[in-house]
């Protein structure tokens, strides 16, 4: 099997770092990721390289380079632009995990014995970028062909090493649309709740992946089976199996790809506003992605009763900010049943009205104008302008003189 790289700029970094190494009389390869995804006629969104070259004949061999894990044989090679980069490993050989997350030691060791040490048999590929070669150690080739993820070795081990890869093989498996091998899964549910030993953040990075990919409503569905998500997000478990359903219906029927805290905001819907900012603060995310998966939850009766408000509450309510993800989350709840399907089918008619209608209309009349007609400057004046603006929106004032009268009948 022969893989021809892409024309672009990390992908010609990568083969340019391999010919140097090579040179210098190192093997070296493009590894992991990128392979797998280059084999799946998929774009990688980065590239790796493995090598015989111990880090500190990589940093000789390259102008640019930053030490990002020289300890662990990891260090980075810069291209011309600054965002254009390439990881470029040692081969090794991990010690024990003491913390289930990261090598106590490494010793540097063959590509064989690299491959080995991977988490799954699709990521343990190895690539000779100028003839297409692909070196497999692990049967990754035919789990790719059967569409398998598979742990390299024993599962147990692996997952014991990194605990961190039981959320991975179900993120793998949904992104590409995989089955997980029954060894690989009866592990995953056994060793399930060892999961909490990793960082809130990296599990946190896990969910948004597998949140954002295609196969979010299965993952959540995976989650679920394997006991993950009782380990990882204890308040959405313990909802009911008809909440868990329509969750994952919801994710299945966003917009592809859906905004994150749109994801979130379907998948927390049940819980509540107040309930879904402390599950979020609890996996340490980022304050404007929580401030905006309240507002989602919480505007959405506001939302679902557009069609009862007012011709001018209606326009107002259109100019909120994102209220496209509002209306999606509103369309995608209404599919499933839980809103009136009526409601369903006004969104996109509601979002056509946004952009082709003018929701910033400009007033006849400004607060230098009020006061030219005598009125006092103060809260009344707020109160005033506002009321002229519903007039405005509701189409029934469109002249200064016809806003002049308004006025002049509330006062």
């Amino acid at each position: 099997m022969n893989v021809t790289l892409p024309n672009v700029p990390a992908a010609a970094l990568a083969r340019r770092v391999v010919k140097a190494l090579v040179a210098r009389g190192h093997s070296a390869y493009l590894a992991g990721g990128c392979v797998r995804d280059l084999l799946l006629h998929r774009t990688p969104k980065d590239y790796d390289v493995a090598t015989s070259a111990r880090p500190e004949l990589v940093e000789a061999a390259f102008e640019k380079t930053v030490a990002v894990g020289k300890s662990f044989g990891v260090i980075t090679v810069l291209g011309e632009s600054s965002n254009v980069q390439v990881e470029v490993a040692t081969f090794r050989h991990d010690g024990p995990y003491s913390d289930g997350r990261h090598p106590d030691s490494v010793r540097f060791t063959n590509a064989e014995e690299d491959a080995l040490r991977r988490d799954f048999t699709i990521n343990a590929l190895f690539l000779e970028p100028e003839s297409g070669e692909v070196i497999d150690y692990v049967g990754g080739v035919r789990d790719l062909e059967a569409r398998v993820i598979r742990a390299v070795g024993d599962p147990a081990v692996r997952f014991h090493e990194d605990k961190l890869r039981l959320l991975r093989a179900i993120r793998f498996a949904c992104a590409l649309n995989f089955d997980i091998d029954d060894e690989t899964l009866d592990a995953v549910k056994r060793m399930a709740p060892q999961v909490s030993v990793c960082s809130k953040e990296r599990i946190r990075a896990e969910i948004d992946k597998m949140l954002t990919n295609v196969g979010r409503g299965w993952a959540l569905r995976l989650l679920i089976e394997t006991g993950l998500l009782a380990a990882v997000l204890p308040p959405i478990a313990a909802l009911t199996a008809e909440s868990h359903a329509r969750a994952g219906t919801c994710l299945d029927l966003l917009n592809n790809p859906p905004a994150l805290a749109l994801s979130w905001a379907v998948l927390l819907f049940d819980l509540g506003a107040p309930a879904a900012v402390n599950a979020l603060h609890a996996l340490k995310c980022a304050n404007d992605l929580i401030a905006r998966v309240n507002a989602l939850i919480a505007d959405a009766p506001q939302i679902a009763a557009l069609e009862s408000l007012g011709v001018a509450q209606q326009k107002r309510l259109l100019r909120k900010t994102g209220i496209e993800e509002d209306l999606e989350l509103l369309r995608v709840r209404a599919i499933a049943g839980a809103e009136q399907a009526s409601a369903a089918k006004r969104a996109p008619q509601l979002l056509a009205q946004r952009k082709a209608e003018g929701l910033w209309p400009k007033v006849p009349l400004n607060g230098n104008d009020l006061a030219a007609m005598g009125i006092k400057q103060g809260p009344i004046f707020k109160e005033l302008l506002s009321a002229l603006e519903n007039e405005v929106l509701e189409g029934r004032c469109q002249t200064k003189e016809e806003a002049e009268r308004f006025i002049k009948g509330k006062t």
